[in-house]
């Protein structure tokens, strides 16, 4: 009997675009190694970095058996869960500091 093996490689669940800032939203381990990368990014505004850190802070992107710590599709390493909230915290002051007036609060590092 013979068989067709058919060798078809599986595309990637999320392919890469022509368009920066659109890859950056839907494969964000392709860009940010850390979540201050997320945060130093000027490119991107509030929405889109609470976006990508919310997901990466998901139960999705949980380590098995490493509850603490959250991978992204495609990253080398994994990342604390407490550093990914602090960014947002650090998001969410930002924007409270906006709506009253005054400048962002800088995004120099985050404490592990």
């Amino acid at each position: 009997m013979n068989r067709h093996v058919s060798t078809q490689i599986i595309p990637s669940l999320v392919p890469r675009t022509s368009d920066l800032a659109f890859d950056r939203l839907l494969s964000p381990a392709r860009h940010f190694k850390h979540p201050i990368d997320v945060l130093r990014d000027d490119t991107l505004d509030l929405q889109e970095k609470k976006a990508i850190l919310s997901s990466w802070a998901s139960d999705a992107c949980a380590v098995e058996s490493a509850p603490a710590l959250r991978r992204l599709p495609g990253a080398d390493q994994p990342v604390s869960f407490d550093l990914i909230m602090d960014a947002l915290s650090r998001l969410d002051m930002a924007t409270s500091v906006n709506s009253a007036g005054t400048q962002h609060p800088a995004f120099d590092r985050l404490d592990a």
